[in-house]
């Protein structure tokens, strides 16, 4: 089902420095100022290192999600013990309710995440001021979200809030790792062979379809969106019974996928499809679009079938609320698709996938220090 979780990307814009807090406000502090304390205080009581990475992932509010995130450091800090390792979310949505426990009824805990800029400044401040730091994307494809983490240096490196020492930001070395699908010619192949490493065994008999998000055709930065088309290519030349679609790309919604797999005629012989989420974590996306219950509320307590479904496909060629898990498993679509057949990781819980972004890491430590005058955009 296609929501709208990031609302406009003008509004998240605009509330990246309006999220809540356990952090208690004291004399009258505004939002602003307590939160930079917050950050302040935590980047000192770590710092060890001269060095630090700062991982910028879109967020979440789920526990499994908080638990990937926790495992993505620590596998950081084995791997790059010179440097002190934070994160951050960029969508100040999701550090609103992580903040608020939005899914503390299901077990999730209750997080303070802080958006890049808090942490960037406290990088800066006296006592601590690194030497080098490295913002690594965990964003999958350099769309949208990709474009938020540079703008997030630039502002840092051109003291855009004029609250930075400029001798510490003349000296301070900056790299920035790009994200899991940055390179068609390297990226793309890589993971399709890993993925196929994971899930060869299950696409030999049926098949495995990956659900990414996808920009929207208005946003579509960079023209981003292509990489999961690459993606399929790839993994099809691997095996012909993967498949990539998303939530939000025009041309690649769930029913798209299911033509592209009707027209090989794998709708005929009640294959299972498995469903894997093609995001950095198991979020709300994949524990709803993917792998929830949600019908069409006319559907709601009565008899459907696929063909109902799609008669309620919207202009774009879409059907709204409707989780993927209903929409392949309907009555009538051919496959076999239910909660057995749910592969519910993110891909930062994939070792191996989550190594690609770890190597991008390594290649930005490597490489010369970011010219943050210009974007270091997908070409």
């Amino acid at each position: 089902m296609k929501k709208t979780k990031l609302l406009t990307f003008a509004l998240l814009a605009g509330l990246v420095f309006g999220f809540s807090s356990c952090e208690p406000r004291e004399n009258n502090e505004y939002n602003y100022t307590a939160y930079q304390k917050a950050v302040n205080e935590t980047v000192k009581k770590n710092k060890k290192n001269n060095k630090a990475i700062l991982l910028v992932a879109f967020g979440s509010t789920w526990q499994q999600a908080f638990d990937a995130f926790d495992a993505t450091v620590s596998a950081y800090q084995s791997a790059f013990s010179d440097y002190d390792v934070y994160l951050s979310f960029s969508s100040a949505i999701c550090i609103n309710r992580a903040a608020a426990g939005e899914n503390a009824a299901d077990g999730a805990e209750v997080r303070n995440y802080y958006a890049p800029p808090f942490w960037l400044t406290a990088f800066a401040q006296k006592g601590v001021m690194y030497k080098e730091i490295v913002v690594q994307s965990l964003q999958v494809i350099p769309g949208e979200e990709y474009t938020r983490v540079i703008n997030y240096i630039k502002d840092f490196a051109n003291n855009a809030n004029g609250d930075i020492d400029d001798d510490y930001l003349s000296r301070v070395i900056l790299k920035l790792g790009v994200p899991l699908l940055q390179d068609a010619d390297k990226d793309v192949p890589a993971v399709a062979k890993e993925l196929n490493n994971l899930y060869k065994s299950q696409a030999s008999k049926d098949i495995v379809a990956f659900m990414g998000h996808g920009n929207p055709d208005s946003y579509d930065t960079y023209k981003a969106n292509i990489r999961y088309t690459q993606l399929e290519e790839a993994l099809q030349e691997l095996n012909p019974h993967y498949f990539v679609g998303t939530v939000d790309m025009m041309e690649n919604f769930k029913p798209h996928v299911y033509e592209r797999m009707a027209d090989a005629d794998l709708n005929k012989s009640n294959l299972k499809v498995y469903l894997h989420p093609l995001m950095s974590i198991d979020g709300d996306h994949g524990h709803n679009d993917m792998a929830g219950d949600d019908l069409p509320e006319k559907f709601e307590g009565k008899t459907y079938t696929f063909a109902d479904l799609l008669a309620e496909a919207n202009d774009e060629g879409e059907v709204e609320d409707c989780s993927w898990k209903v929409f392949f498993g309907a009555n009538g679509s051919g496959f076999t698709c239910n909660n057995s057949t749910m592969i519910e990781k993110g891909l930062l819980e994939l070792p191996s996938i989550r190594q690609i972004w770890m190597n991008h890491t390594r290649d930005a430590i490597n490489g010369e220090p970011l010219d943050y005058y210009h974007s270091k955009n997908p070409e």
